[in-house]
């Protein structure tokens, strides 16, 4: 599944597809710009190797008014859509009983279109101030974790 998360409005763009490819996500990805054609776009992405694979980078080119910022490894959390994924994980798919793929892809759109008709932003509970005291100990944490374990 790839989806997009409009972080004005809180809607959610998303299609399934067999297998992840790269023609798939530039398809999804021309779906998903196309309604704000002539606006700057900026797309928030993890590191997956269908975001970066010559004809996406050659649509880009063509493309100046969207660009693409991918997340560090272990920060999807930037990554609001991935808070959308855990929701509709837990609100729809885990524990649930599908009989065919079919009956899974029926359930997802179907959540999404529940989803937008009552769609918000996402607001930030923390302060910046918390967030990067909050990575700055993660980083010390690891570092002492990964010195411990060299011993």
């Amino acid at each position: 599944m790839f989806a997009a998360l409009d972080t004005a409005t809180g809607q959610v763009i998303g299609d399934c597809y067999p297998r992840r490819t790269g023609a798939d996500f530039l398809t999804f990805v021309r779906r998903a710009v196309k309604p704000h054609a002539g606006k700057q776009i900026h797309v928030v992405l993890d590191n997956l190797s269908t975001h970066d694979t010559p004809a996406v980078k050659a649509w880009l080119a063509k493309h100046p008014n969207v660009t693409f910022h991918f997340t560090p490894v272990g920060s999807s959390w930037l990554n609001q859509i991935e808070t959308w994924f855990s929701i509709i994980t837990r609100q729809a798919i885990r524990r649930g009983t599908f009989s065919s793929v079919n009956a899974l892809v029926f359930a997802v759109h179907d959540y999404i279109t529940h989803w937008n008709t009552d769609a918000a932003p996402f607001a930030w509970t923390a302060t910046a101030d918390e967030i990067l005291a909050k990575v700055a100990w993660v980083q010390t944490s690891v570092k002492k974790l990964v010195d411990n374990n060299a011993k």
